[in-house]
C-alpha cells in the first residue's frame, strides 16, 4: 500500500489525526517509532536543521525533495510536504508535484501567499488573487500520477482580507477538488469553531505555541469538526532548549550525565536506528550460518 492511500485512509477514517512535524530524518523516526500516524515537512524546520536559516524563501524545492527521500527510506508513516507557494508559477507547481510525489511524500500543502513567504502567524504577509491560487492549484490537481496524493490548500488571507474572505477562498479551493483545506492562524476560538463548520471539506488546524492563534487540544479540535492537528516547529523549539540545557551542563559543571533522565538512553538510540539488524548482517549472510 502507498503511504498516499495510507493517507486517504486515515482521512476517511473517525477521528481527528494528531500529529507532528520532524524537522530532520532523525526526528521523523522518533515521531513514528513514538506511534503518530502523519507526519508534515515543514519548510521551517527544514531551513533551520540544513541551512541555519529563517523560513522566508531560503530551501529550494530539490533541498526539500531530497529530505523528503531520506524520510520516506527509513520511516513508513505517511509524510505531508510543505510546497510553500509551488516554488514558482504553474510549471514550477507541476514540477513541486511531480517532484515530492516521486520523493515519495504522501501530499502536499499549496499556499496563496505572495513569494517570498512568511510565516503564517507573522506580520505583513501579502496574498495572490483567489483567481491565481485556482490556477495553482488545478495544475498541482492535474499533475498528481497518483490519484491518492493529497493536495492540501493554505490559505493566508485572515490576516490580509478578513475572516470571511478567507473562508470564501478556502470554500473555491474545496470546491475546485482540494482533499484538504487550511485556513492560516485563526485569532480566536470562535474563529475556529466557525470556520470547521464553514466548509464541507477535512479542514486542518496548525497549534503553533506562541503564535496567533488559541492552543486548543486534538480532542477540542475533533469537537469542533477538524480532521488533522499538527504543531508545526515544536521539535525544533524542545530541540533548542534541550541543547541549551546540554551546553549549560557541559559549561558549567564540566559533565552531561546530569541530565540522564532527560535524555534517552544510548541503547534506544541503538535501536532507533536499527544499529543491531545493520550488525547482524555478515551473519545471516555468511555461508557458516
Amino acid at each position: 500500500m502507498t503511504s498516499a492511500r495510507r493517507l486517504r485512509e486515515l482521512l476517511a477514517r473517525q477521528g481527528i489525526i494528531r500529529s507532528l512535524a520532524p524537522h530532520d530524518v532523525f526526528t521523523a523516526r522518533v515521531m513514528a517509532d513514538a506511534g503518530l500516524e502523519l507526519l508534515f515537512l515543514g519548510g521551517r524546520g527544514v531551513s533551520a536543521s540544513k541551512m541555519g536559516l529563517p523560513d522566508i524563501g531560503f530551501i529550494t524545492l530539490p533541498e526539500m525533495a531530497e529530505v523528503t527521500r531520506r524520510i520516506t527510506a527509513v520511516v513508513d508513516v505517511p509524510l505531508i510536504v510543505d510546497a510553500d507557494t509551488g516554488h514558482g508559477d504553474l510549471p514550477q507547481v507541476i514540477r513541486t508535484v511531480q517532484e515530492l510525489e516521486r520523493a515519495g511524500a504522501a501530499g502536499l500543502l499549496l499556499e496563496d501567499q505572495v513569494f517570498p513567504k512568511r510565516c503564517g502567524h507573522f506580520v505583513g504577509k501579502q496574498v495572490i488573487a483567489a483567481e491565481e491560487m485556482l490556477l495553482k492549484l488545478r495544475a498541482a490537481l492535474d499533475a498528481r500520477r497518483n490519484t491518492d496524493f493529497v493536495i492540501i490548500a493554505r490559505t493566508d488571507a485572515r490576516a490580509v482580507e478578513g475572516l470571511d474572505a478567507a473562508i470564501e477562498r478556502a470554500g473555491c479551493y474545496a470546491d475546485l477538488g482540494s482533499d484538504v483545506v487550511f485556513i492560516e492562524a485563526p485569532q480566536s476560538v470562535d474563529e475556529l469553531a466557525r470556520i470547521a463548520k464553514a466548509v464541507p471539506k477535512p479542514q486542518l488546524a496548525n497549534m503553533l505555541v506562541g503564535g496567533a492563534t488559541p492552543i486548543l487540544s486534538a480532542g477540542e479540535l475533533e469537537q469542533l469538526g477538524f480532521k488533522i492537528c499538527v504543531s508545526p516547529v515544536e521539535s525544533l523549539a524542545v530541540t533548542a532548549f534541550a541543547v541549551r540545557a546540554l551546553a549549560k551542563a557541559m559549561l558549567c559543571e564540566g559533565r552531561v550525565d546530569g541530565l540522564a533522565s532527560q535524555m534517552a538512553p544510548f541503547a534506544e538510540l541503538k535501536r532507533l536506528l536499527g544499529l543491531d539488524e545493520f550488525l547482524a548482517l555478515r551473519d545471516r549472510h555468511s555461508p557458516h550460518t
